[in-house]
């Protein structure tokens, strides 16, 4: 009990920073602090952390101040440690709490079975499609028994796309507004083509679970 209120009390700690000071740190990196690159990482990964300002914000600053590459590049690079440490978090101190929950429910721990034996794919591609909370992704991952390796490399490559696109809009924003149009039409088609993909998978999947075992 003594570590769960030890890890929430910290988490709270770090959100009354963000929220006190989330617009100071803000400014400070759209005047200058781009040049200190290891501390926009870290104020990049609590913004994400701790999201009371919304991210895509955060990665359109940080595109506008560093370019469209080092920009998306330092808006993943705080997306995805953001997520590891929630990830962390939560299974350090609350998984045997969450593994009770999802097993009190026997829908809910079929889904959980079904997640945790396509873990992978299935966190890559919600991954992908952002209007999935990325909270509800780290915290349900967390709670199973998903593997941390699994789950790292997963979220971190399915943040990819998310992430540029946030930098290059915040960047063509700034120096070139007219490219906005371009830009949404072809992250229109990606995401027609992930959701393709996904309905793809979703049947062999489906499929997979229907096969009577040998």
């Amino acid at each position: 009990m003594i570590k769960k209120i030890g890890i929430i009390s910290m988490y709270v700690l770090l959100a009354l920073v963000i929220y006190y000071y989330g617009e100071s740190l803000l400014l400070w990196i759209r005047e200058g602090g781009a040049n200190y690159i290891l501390l926009t990482a870290v104020l990049a990964t609590l913004f994400a952390l701790f999201p009371i300002i919304p991210y895509p914000i955060i990665g359109g600053v940080l595109g506008a101040a560093y370019g469209p590459v080092l920009g998306s590049f330092m808006t993943w690079v705080g997306s995805s440690l953001a997520s590891i440490i929630m990830f962390i978090f939560v299974r350090y101190g609350y998984q045997d709490w969450g593994l009770q929950l999802l097993k009190r429910y026997k829908a809910l721990n079929k889904v959980t079975s079904l997640f945790e034996r396509n873990a992978f794919m299935t966190i890559f591609l919600t991954r992908l499609i952002p209007v999935i909370p990325s909270i509800i992704v780290n915290i349900y991952s967390a709670l199973s028994r998903v593997k941390f390796l699994s789950y790292a490399i997963a979220s971190s490559l399915g943040k990819v796309p998310s992430m540029i696109l946030f930098a290059v809009v915040g960047n063509s924003v700034v120096n070139d507004p007219g490219q906005l149009v371009i830009i949404a039409g072809f992250y229109l088609l990606f995401l027609l083509v992930v959701y393709v993909l996904y309905r793809a998978w979703q049947r062999i999947a489906e499929s997979k679970e229907k096969l009577p075992e040998l």
